[in-house]
């Protein structure tokens, strides 16, 4: 009698427990769904592969910094530097893809060098991304200075380095390397290249991890650093590796960026840095830290693009869609503030 109660009670699901921690991340998707459909009925114009093919091509930068950012929030940490990483990688990355450069302007001769080329720069950028990701979590272990600070200092030193770099828009890549997310599909017409590469990312460098020592000393030392060091965790090294896989998604936000619009631009991240946080806070990551996953932050990051897209199609001026853009990513953080306020309040 005994075992059949202990096994019906393995099998009973937990709703509750169910709801409290995925609930968010499912409303978060059902959000999209109803802005999707919204979309759909919106354009007066034939609605198809094309479309879903564009919106993932737009929110694939986005998705990719706002997974690092959600991963330095999940450690307890804030990354503002972000932007401006994605924008030195997008330009170091049209520069050193093509074979001349010219004049390095839009407009200038640029003759595309090779595929092989183009890959190789990548994973070189994406090594420049972890090593300087991680060159920022150990000034903020080292100075004791909080990571808001250090990591506002590291916007301004990165932005610096794009305009180095190239001082206006120009550069370019292998046409080959833009058709790997901007044009044709995987198995079906309405499964793009962008998504199945975001979700390639998403597997190798967040499920791997998750749930193996590395993701769960990121969660132990947002949840309670304390708590977190007296468990035998490197605290330290936790922190640095939250920046080193943040420096790293800014990289392939970059890349992400480079592939898209073939071209560089030092202004390119600008706009990521706080979009980047509005999607974590919109993707059920507490900015206290130490609650949160990265696929609500995913699916939150094409919420954030297609509020943007659809605006365009409503025909609203580009100037107040940039207010109203900007309004929500204002009134999501001030959400996830709020919440904060109600935890500690409860706590205390």
């Amino acid at each position: 009698m005994n075992a059949v109660a202990t096994t019906q009670g393995r099998v009973a699901f937990d709703w509750r427990r169910a709801a409290r921690r995925h609930g968010w991340t499912v409303g978060v998707f059902v959000l999209l769904l109803v802005l999707v459909l919204y979309w759909r009925s919106s354009t007066n114009l034939p609605w198809g592969t094309f479309d879903v093919q564009s919106l993932a091509i737009d929110a694939l930068p986005l998705a990719f910094v706002a997974m690092g950012q959600g991963i330095v929030i999940i450690s307890g940490g804030i990354d503002l530097s972000v932007g401006s990483m994605m924008s030195l990688v997008n330009v170091l990355a049209a520069k050193y893809m093509v074979t001349s450069l010219g004049d390095a302007t839009v407009g200038s001769s640029a003759t595309a060098g090779s595929f092989g080329r183009a890959v190789g720069v990548s994973l070189l950028l994406l090594a420049f991304g972890f090593l300087a990701g991680a060159m920022t979590g150990f000034i903020i272990h080292v100075s004791k200075i909080a990571d808001i600070i250090v990591t506002l200092a590291m916007l301004f030193v990165w932005a610096g380095a794009a305009l180095a770099v190239l001082e206006v828009p120009g550069g370019g890549t292998a046409l080959r390397y833009q058709n790997l997310v901007t044009l044709d599909t995987v198995f079906t017409a309405w499964l793009p290249k962008a998504l199945v590469i975001l979700l390639v990312v998403y597997a190798l460098l967040w499920l791997t991890i998750r749930r193996r020592r590395p993701g769960l000393a990121l969660y132990a030392i947002g949840s309670n650093r304390s708590a977190a060091y007296l468990s035998g965790i490197n605290v330290p090294q936790a922190r640095v590796f939250a920046y080193a896989m943040s420096g790293t998604f800014a990289a392939l936000g970059g890349l992400a960026l480079t592939a898209a619009s073939g071209i560089g631009d030092p202004h390119s991240g600008d706009i990521y840095t706080l979009n980047s946080v509005a999607a974590v806070v919109l993707g059920g990551v507490s900015l206290l830290g130490g609650v949160g996953g990265l696929l609500g932050v995913m699916a939150a990051a094409f919420v954030l693009t297609l509020v943007k897209t659809i605006l365009i199609i409503k025909g609203v001026d580009q100037n107040y869609a940039q207010v109203i853009q900007g309004s929500l990513i204002v009134l999501v953080v001030m959400i996830g503030g709020l919440a904060i306020r109600q935890k500690g309040k409860s706590g205390g």
